[in-house]
């Protein structure tokens, strides 16, 4: 069932279940830093949220989604990837400028504009950073992908999802010519601070640091 949320409604929902796949036991002081927002604030909405049946909330105790939650929660992502795909791959923006764009564009909530949306990309799969798109019954792919820095030197993979999509870290990785799809090989682990020389590509060769190659996420190249 799909309900008419505000904005801010839903961006609380989709704050939610990220920090529930993350492991947290989702307080309300996770969400007041998650969000920005004073803590007090989230507090109110948690109880508007659980008047609609949208999370399961107890004062001292924290939150979690319900059923009919976690299903608005995954329909909102769905909208935010899609845009981004179409922002990506059919408008020429670049994946360091989609995410601003597309926090405003998922809160339109129309279903047959999202599905036409769908088709007319040829029903995507992931996302320009590599995150799973859910389809229109809310089902997602899991997916279970390696740390770059836990790649073993000399093993070529190809670059699947970027954990941290911030646009600092996203413009740089531009730089050293990261991308989705990209075939990296460890070539130097370097002992001092764990920081890696890399082939980005046939041959492009640069440096990353340890905290670089914890946001990369690989898959061996078949």
């Amino acid at each position: 069932m799909t309900l008419n949320l505000s904005p801010t409604e839903e961006n609380y929902i989709k704050a939610v279940y990220h920090l529930e796949r993350e492991g947290q036991t989702v307080t309300t002081n996770h969400l007041s830093e998650f969000l920005k927002t004073a803590a007090a604030s989230v507090t109110d909405m948690l109880k508007k949220l659980k008047q609609k049946k949208l999370v399961h909330y107890r004062a001292y105790y924290g939150c979690n989604l319900t059923d009919n939650g976690r299903k608005q929660a995954l329909m909102i992502i769905r909208r935010h990837r899609l845009w981004e795909y179409f922002l990506s791959k059919k408008l020429g923006f670049s994946w360091n400028e989609v995410h601003d764009i597309a926090e405003e564009l998922e809160h339109v909530g129309s279903t047959s504009l999202i599905n036409k949306l769908d088709a007319f990309l040829g029903y995507p799969r992931f996302d320009p950073h590599g995150d799973p798109i859910p389809d229109e019954e809310g089902h997602i792919i899991k997916t279970q992908h390696r740390l770059l820095s836990e790649v073993p030197a000399h093993t070529p993979v190809e670059v699947v999802q970027i954990g941290d999509q911030s646009a600092t870290i996203l413009e740089i990785l531009s730089e050293k010519n990261i991308r989705i799809g990209t075939l990296i090989e460890i070539r130097k682990r370097f002992s001092y601070d764990q920081s890696l020389e890399i082939r980005a590509g046939s041959k492009h060769i640069t440096q990353i640091s340890k905290e670089l190659s914890r946001n990369i996420l690989v898959k061996d190249h078949e």
